[in-house]
Protein backbone atom coordinates (compact mmCIF):
# COMPACT_ATOMS: atom_id res chain seq x y z
CA UNK A 1 0.00 0.00 0.00
CA UNK A 2 1.43 3.67 -0.71
CA UNK A 3 0.92 6.23 2.09
CA UNK A 4 -2.68 7.73 2.17
CA UNK A 5 -3.39 11.22 -0.28
CA UNK A 6 -5.91 13.66 0.40
CA UNK A 7 -9.73 12.65 -0.79
CA UNK A 8 -11.57 15.08 -2.19
CA UNK A 9 -15.20 15.32 -0.48
CA UNK A 10 -16.82 14.77 -4.49
CA UNK A 11 -14.61 11.38 -4.49
CA UNK A 12 -14.84 9.90 -0.61
CA UNK A 13 -17.86 7.51 -1.45
CA UNK A 14 -15.18 5.09 -3.02
CA UNK A 15 -13.21 5.00 0.32
CA UNK A 16 -16.26 4.50 2.31
CA UNK A 17 -17.64 1.68 -0.11
CA UNK A 18 -14.28 0.09 0.12
CA UNK A 19 -14.31 0.27 4.08
CA UNK A 20 -18.01 -1.09 4.11
CA UNK A 21 -17.25 -3.62 1.87
CA UNK A 22 -14.46 -5.00 4.05
CA UNK A 23 -16.66 -4.86 7.19
CA UNK A 24 -19.40 -6.89 5.58
CA UNK A 25 -16.84 -9.40 4.68
CA UNK A 26 -15.57 -9.51 8.36
CA UNK A 27 -18.97 -9.97 9.75
CA UNK A 28 -18.27 -13.24 8.49
CA UNK A 29 -16.23 -16.14 11.13
CA UNK A 30 -14.43 -17.24 7.73
CA UNK A 31 -12.71 -13.91 7.28
CA UNK A 32 -11.74 -10.71 8.59
CA UNK A 33 -10.56 -6.79 7.50
CA UNK A 34 -10.09 -7.01 4.70
CA UNK A 35 -11.58 -9.27 2.41
CA UNK A 36 -9.30 -12.02 0.56
CA UNK A 37 -7.27 -10.36 -2.35
CA UNK A 38 -9.17 -12.63 -4.59
CA UNK A 39 -12.65 -11.52 -3.65
CA UNK A 40 -11.34 -7.75 -3.76
CA UNK A 41 -9.90 -8.19 -6.89
CA UNK A 42 -12.71 -10.01 -8.76
CA UNK A 43 -15.43 -7.37 -6.80
CA UNK A 44 -14.24 -3.95 -5.73
CA UNK A 45 -12.98 -2.70 -9.57
CA UNK A 46 -16.66 -2.72 -10.24
CA UNK A 47 -17.72 -0.83 -7.01
CA UNK A 48 -18.69 2.72 -8.76
CA UNK A 49 -18.07 6.52 -6.80
CA UNK A 50 -21.35 6.97 -5.14
CA UNK A 51 -22.20 10.67 -5.67
CA UNK A 52 -25.29 9.89 -6.96
CA UNK A 53 -27.53 6.64 -6.12
CA UNK A 54 -25.35 3.78 -6.18
CA UNK A 55 -23.89 3.67 -2.79
CA UNK A 56 -25.67 0.14 -2.00
CA UNK A 57 -24.11 -1.23 -4.99
CA UNK A 58 -20.87 -2.62 -2.49
CA UNK A 59 -23.34 -4.34 -0.56
CA UNK A 60 -24.96 -6.78 -3.78
CA UNK A 61 -21.46 -6.79 -4.82
CA UNK A 62 -20.13 -8.52 -1.55
CA UNK A 63 -23.28 -10.71 -0.97
CA UNK A 64 -22.57 -12.01 -4.33
CA UNK A 65 -18.84 -13.14 -3.27
CA UNK A 66 -20.49 -14.56 0.12
CA UNK A 67 -17.13 -16.18 1.85
CA UNK A 68 -19.62 -19.51 3.06
CA UNK A 69 -19.48 -21.19 -0.23
CA UNK A 70 -17.04 -23.90 -0.46
CA UNK A 71 -15.11 -22.91 -3.59
CA UNK A 72 -14.58 -19.47 -1.64
CA UNK A 73 -13.35 -21.12 1.41
CA UNK A 74 -10.97 -23.46 -1.00
CA UNK A 75 -9.52 -20.27 -2.66
CA UNK A 76 -8.71 -18.37 0.53
CA UNK A 77 -7.34 -21.52 1.70
CA UNK A 78 -4.73 -21.49 -1.57
CA UNK A 79 -3.88 -17.65 -0.66
CA UNK A 80 -3.33 -18.31 2.45
CA UNK A 81 -0.88 -20.70 2.10
CA UNK A 82 0.88 -18.35 -0.88
CA UNK A 83 0.65 -15.33 1.42
CA UNK A 84 2.23 -17.22 4.56
CA UNK A 85 5.15 -18.03 2.16
CA UNK A 86 5.72 -14.72 1.22
CA UNK A 87 5.09 -13.04 5.02
CA UNK A 88 6.06 -15.68 7.47
CA UNK A 89 5.48 -15.64 10.95
CA UNK A 90 7.87 -13.79 12.73
CA UNK A 91 7.91 -16.40 15.80
CA UNK A 92 8.52 -19.43 13.72
CA UNK A 93 11.69 -16.72 11.82
CA UNK A 94 12.44 -15.79 15.03
CA UNK A 95 15.77 -16.88 14.75
CA UNK A 96 16.30 -15.31 11.62
CA UNK A 97 15.43 -12.23 12.71
CA UNK A 98 17.46 -12.45 15.86
CA UNK A 99 20.55 -13.12 13.19
CA UNK A 100 19.86 -9.96 11.33
CA UNK A 101 19.54 -7.80 14.44
CA UNK A 102 22.79 -9.21 16.31
CA UNK A 103 25.45 -6.77 16.75
CA UNK A 104 22.42 -3.59 15.78
CA UNK A 105 20.78 -1.17 18.05
CA UNK A 106 16.86 -2.04 18.05
CA UNK A 107 14.33 0.09 18.50
CA UNK A 108 10.62 -1.27 18.87
CA UNK A 109 7.46 0.23 17.41
CA UNK A 110 4.11 -0.98 18.24
CA UNK A 111 0.64 0.23 16.97
CA UNK A 112 -1.81 -0.50 20.15
CA UNK A 113 -5.06 -1.21 18.50
CA UNK A 114 -5.03 -4.82 17.41
CA UNK A 115 -1.50 -4.88 18.07
CA UNK A 116 -1.52 -4.90 21.80
CA UNK A 117 -4.90 -5.34 22.17
CA UNK A 118 -7.91 -7.19 20.82
CA UNK A 119 -10.24 -4.96 18.48
CA UNK A 120 -13.19 -5.18 20.46
CA UNK A 121 -16.84 -3.01 19.68
CA UNK A 122 -16.55 0.07 21.76
CA UNK A 123 -12.96 1.53 21.02
CA UNK A 124 -13.32 2.66 24.72
CA UNK A 125 -12.89 -0.73 26.00
CA UNK A 126 -9.76 -1.89 24.07
CA UNK A 127 -7.78 -2.76 27.27
CA UNK A 128 -4.50 -4.58 26.78
CA UNK A 129 -3.89 -7.66 29.14
CA UNK A 130 -1.61 -7.39 32.19
CA UNK A 131 0.38 -9.83 31.14
CA UNK A 132 0.72 -7.61 27.46
CA UNK A 133 1.47 -4.75 29.91
CA UNK A 134 3.98 -7.01 31.67
CA UNK A 135 5.61 -7.98 28.22
CA UNK A 136 6.25 -4.56 26.98
CA UNK A 137 7.28 -3.30 30.31
CA UNK A 138 10.28 -5.78 29.93
CA UNK A 139 10.53 -4.81 26.51
CA UNK A 140 11.13 -1.18 27.09
CA UNK A 141 14.01 -1.85 29.37
CA UNK A 142 15.97 -3.45 27.02
CA UNK A 143 15.02 -1.14 23.71
CA UNK A 144 14.08 2.02 23.15
CA UNK A 145 9.65 1.88 22.26
CA UNK A 146 7.21 3.91 21.02
CA UNK A 147 3.16 3.20 20.75
CA UNK A 148 2.10 4.66 17.53
CA UNK A 149 -1.30 4.78 17.66
CA UNK A 150 -4.35 6.71 15.76
CA UNK A 151 -5.53 7.19 19.34
CA UNK A 152 -5.20 10.89 21.11
CA UNK A 153 -1.83 11.06 23.44
CA UNK A 154 -3.85 10.95 26.21
CA UNK A 155 -6.36 7.75 25.47
CA UNK A 156 -3.45 5.73 24.54
CA UNK A 157 -1.28 6.67 27.63
CA UNK A 158 -3.81 5.82 29.60
CA UNK A 159 -4.60 2.27 27.87
CA UNK A 160 -0.79 1.41 27.90
CA UNK A 161 -0.02 2.51 31.16
CA UNK A 162 3.90 3.17 31.10
CA UNK A 163 5.18 6.22 31.18
CA UNK A 164 8.69 5.32 30.34
CA UNK A 165 7.97 4.71 27.04
CA UNK A 166 8.05 6.94 24.02
CA UNK A 167 4.27 7.64 22.19
CA UNK A 168 2.87 9.33 18.99
CA UNK A 169 -0.75 9.36 19.25
CA UNK A 170 -3.03 10.75 16.50
CA UNK A 171 -1.29 8.52 13.55
CA UNK A 172 1.84 10.74 14.81
CA UNK A 173 1.01 13.61 15.06
CA UNK A 174 1.06 13.83 18.89
CA UNK A 175 4.82 12.67 20.16
CA UNK A 176 6.09 12.99 23.37
CA UNK A 177 9.20 11.23 25.17
CA UNK A 178 9.36 8.77 28.27
CA UNK A 179 8.43 11.03 32.05
CA UNK A 180 11.58 11.58 33.58
CA UNK A 181 9.95 14.04 35.45
CA UNK A 182 7.11 15.62 36.67
CA UNK A 183 6.46 17.82 33.22
CA UNK A 184 5.29 16.21 30.21
CA UNK A 185 7.74 17.20 27.71
CA UNK A 186 5.89 17.35 24.29
CA UNK A 187 8.40 16.82 20.90
CA UNK A 188 6.21 17.40 18.55
CA UNK A 189 2.69 18.19 17.30
CA UNK A 190 2.95 19.18 13.84
CA UNK A 191 -0.98 19.91 13.16
CA UNK A 192 -1.38 22.25 16.12
CA UNK A 193 -2.90 24.85 14.08
CA UNK A 194 -6.29 22.38 13.22
CA UNK A 195 -6.63 21.74 16.82
CA UNK A 196 -10.17 24.12 16.91
CA UNK A 197 -10.75 22.77 13.56
CA UNK A 198 -11.02 18.58 14.65
CA UNK A 199 -12.79 20.26 17.31
CA UNK A 200 -15.90 21.94 15.27
CA UNK A 201 -15.72 18.79 13.35
CA UNK A 202 -16.01 16.33 16.30
CA UNK A 203 -19.29 18.73 17.62
CA UNK A 204 -21.00 18.63 13.95
CA UNK A 205 -20.03 14.63 13.47
CA UNK A 206 -21.84 13.94 17.35
CA UNK A 207 -24.72 16.43 16.15
CA UNK A 208 -25.55 15.08 12.92
CA UNK A 209 -24.53 11.18 13.20
CA UNK A 210 -26.89 10.73 16.56
CA UNK A 211 -29.79 9.75 14.73
CA UNK A 212 -27.81 6.55 13.55
CA UNK A 213 -27.80 3.63 15.95
CA UNK A 214 -24.68 2.18 17.08
CA UNK A 215 -21.80 5.30 15.83
CA UNK A 216 -19.33 5.94 17.84
CA UNK A 217 -17.26 9.48 16.85
CA UNK A 218 -14.12 9.79 19.02
CA UNK A 219 -11.96 12.79 19.36
CA UNK A 220 -8.33 11.96 19.15
CA UNK A 221 -7.33 15.43 19.55
CA UNK A 222 -5.70 15.81 15.82
CA UNK A 223 -7.98 13.43 14.37
CA UNK A 224 -11.52 12.87 14.54
CA UNK A 225 -12.70 8.21 14.10
CA UNK A 226 -16.51 7.56 13.23
CA UNK A 227 -16.61 3.71 14.34
CA UNK A 228 -18.99 2.09 12.71
CA UNK A 229 -18.30 -1.37 13.81
CA UNK A 230 -21.76 -1.61 15.92
CA UNK A 231 -23.81 0.25 12.81
CA UNK A 232 -25.97 -2.40 10.76
CA UNK A 233 -25.41 -2.37 7.55
CA UNK A 234 -28.55 -0.82 5.95
CA UNK A 235 -27.65 2.48 7.49
CA UNK A 236 -23.93 3.09 6.42
CA UNK A 237 -25.08 4.50 3.75
CA UNK A 238 -26.95 7.40 5.59
CA UNK A 239 -23.94 7.32 8.03
CA UNK A 240 -21.34 7.77 4.91
CA UNK A 241 -23.82 10.82 3.52
CA UNK A 242 -23.77 12.76 7.28
CA UNK A 243 -19.81 12.45 7.75
CA UNK A 244 -19.53 13.86 3.86
CA UNK A 245 -21.87 16.40 4.55
CA UNK A 246 -19.94 17.91 7.36
CA UNK A 247 -16.54 17.18 5.77
CA UNK A 248 -17.40 19.45 2.72
CA UNK A 249 -17.52 22.30 4.97
CA UNK A 250 -13.40 21.03 5.73
CA UNK A 251 -11.56 21.21 2.61
CA UNK A 252 -8.13 21.61 4.80
CA UNK A 253 -9.24 17.98 5.74
CA UNK A 254 -9.25 14.77 4.43
CA UNK A 255 -10.99 11.33 5.03
CA UNK A 256 -9.13 8.11 5.49
CA UNK A 257 -10.25 4.51 6.90
CA UNK A 258 -8.93 1.69 9.24
CA UNK A 259 -10.78 -1.46 10.51
CA UNK A 260 -14.63 -0.28 10.57
CA UNK A 261 -13.54 3.00 10.80
CA UNK A 262 -13.70 6.78 8.88
CA UNK A 263 -11.15 8.94 10.69
CA UNK A 264 -11.26 12.67 9.26
CA UNK A 265 -7.77 14.28 9.17
CA UNK A 266 -5.67 17.05 8.39
CA UNK A 267 -4.14 16.93 4.74
CA UNK A 268 -0.71 17.65 6.15
CA UNK A 269 2.21 14.88 4.63
CA UNK A 270 2.16 13.17 8.27
CA UNK A 271 1.63 9.89 8.76
CA UNK A 272 3.44 6.68 10.81
CA UNK A 273 5.82 6.55 8.86
CA UNK A 274 6.42 10.45 9.31
CA UNK A 275 6.42 9.64 13.44
CA UNK A 276 9.02 7.12 12.57
CA UNK A 277 11.17 8.81 11.04
CA UNK A 278 11.13 11.43 13.37
CA UNK A 279 11.55 9.20 16.63
CA UNK A 280 14.43 7.42 15.06
CA UNK A 281 15.88 11.10 14.38
CA UNK A 282 14.96 11.39 18.07
CA UNK A 283 16.89 8.45 19.33
CA UNK A 284 19.97 9.30 17.31
CA UNK A 285 19.47 6.19 14.79
CA UNK A 286 18.51 8.57 11.57
CA UNK A 287 22.17 8.42 9.77
CA UNK A 288 23.07 4.88 11.90
CA UNK A 289 23.47 1.76 9.95
CA UNK A 290 24.02 -0.22 12.69
CA UNK A 291 20.35 0.26 13.74
CA UNK A 292 17.41 -2.17 13.72
CA UNK A 293 13.94 -0.86 14.10
CA UNK A 294 10.82 -3.41 14.00
CA UNK A 295 7.45 -1.87 13.42
CA UNK A 296 4.36 -4.68 14.63
CA UNK A 297 0.83 -3.45 13.51
CA UNK A 298 -2.40 -4.32 12.29
CA UNK A 299 -4.18 -1.77 10.58
CA UNK A 300 -3.70 0.23 7.16
CA UNK A 301 -2.27 3.05 8.77
CA UNK A 302 0.80 1.27 9.63
CA UNK A 303 1.29 0.35 5.92
CA UNK A 304 3.08 3.83 5.72
CA UNK A 305 5.66 2.84 8.54
CA UNK A 306 5.77 -0.15 6.78
CA UNK A 307 6.97 1.22 3.80
CA UNK A 308 9.42 3.82 5.10
CA UNK A 309 11.09 0.59 6.69
CA UNK A 310 11.40 -1.30 2.87
CA UNK A 311 12.31 2.01 1.11
CA UNK A 312 15.44 2.21 3.85
CA UNK A 313 16.28 -1.21 3.24
CA UNK A 314 16.66 -1.29 7.25
CA UNK A 315 14.60 -2.50 9.81
CA UNK A 316 11.38 -5.09 10.14
CA UNK A 317 7.99 -4.80 9.64
CA UNK A 318 5.72 -7.30 11.16
CA UNK A 319 2.03 -7.17 10.12
CA UNK A 320 -0.57 -8.69 12.76
CA UNK A 321 -3.49 -10.27 10.78
CA UNK A 322 -4.83 -13.91 10.21
CA UNK A 323 -5.50 -13.56 7.10
CA UNK A 324 -4.12 -12.20 3.56
CA UNK A 325 -3.73 -8.28 2.84
CA UNK A 326 -1.45 -6.41 0.79
CA UNK A 327 0.95 -4.98 3.08
CA UNK A 328 4.91 -3.87 2.85
CA UNK A 329 5.49 -5.72 5.93
CA UNK A 330 7.70 -8.55 5.62
CA UNK A 331 6.96 -11.02 8.26
CA UNK A 332 3.62 -11.57 10.22
CA UNK A 333 1.92 -12.38 13.19
CA UNK A 334 -1.85 -13.59 13.83
CA UNK A 335 -3.23 -12.02 16.86
CA UNK A 336 -1.95 -10.05 20.00
CA UNK A 337 -1.59 -13.00 22.27
CA UNK A 338 1.33 -14.19 19.18
CA UNK A 339 2.74 -10.25 19.71
CA UNK A 340 3.55 -11.12 23.13
CA UNK A 341 4.48 -14.36 22.77
CA UNK A 342 7.36 -12.26 20.32
CA UNK A 343 8.18 -9.57 22.46
CA UNK A 344 8.48 -11.88 25.28
CA UNK A 345 11.20 -13.94 23.04
CA UNK A 346 13.13 -10.49 22.03
CA UNK A 347 13.64 -10.21 25.84
CA UNK A 348 15.20 -13.66 26.53
CA UNK A 349 17.41 -12.69 23.63
CA UNK A 350 18.65 -9.64 24.95
CA UNK A 351 19.20 -11.14 27.99
CA UNK A 352 21.46 -14.36 26.25
CA UNK A 353 23.50 -11.68 24.38
CA UNK A 354 23.68 -9.42 27.53
CA UNK A 355 24.93 -13.15 29.52
CA UNK A 356 27.35 -14.01 27.15
CA UNK A 357 29.08 -10.80 27.31
CA UNK A 358 29.34 -10.48 30.73
CA UNK A 359 31.26 -14.10 30.60
CA UNK A 360 33.83 -12.59 27.81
Amino acid sequence: MTKQSVVPVEAVAATITVAAAEAVVSSSPMFSYPPPLSLRKKFLPHLEIATGGRITSWIESMKASSPTHAKAVAAADDEQLVWAVKHPSALSKFEQIASAAKGKKVAIFLDYDGTLSPIVDDPDSAFMTDAMRKAVRKLGRCFPTAIVSGRCLDKVMSFVKLAELYYAGSHGMDIKGPEKSTAKSILFQPAREFLPMIDEVNEALLENTKSIPGVKVENNKFCVSVHFRCVEEKNWGALFEQVRSVLKEYPKLRLTQGRKVLEIRPTIKWDKGKALEFLLRSLGFADCDDVMPIYIGDDRTDEDAFKVLRERGQGIGILVSKFPKETNASYSLQEPSEVKDFLTRLVKWKHMLMKARSKV
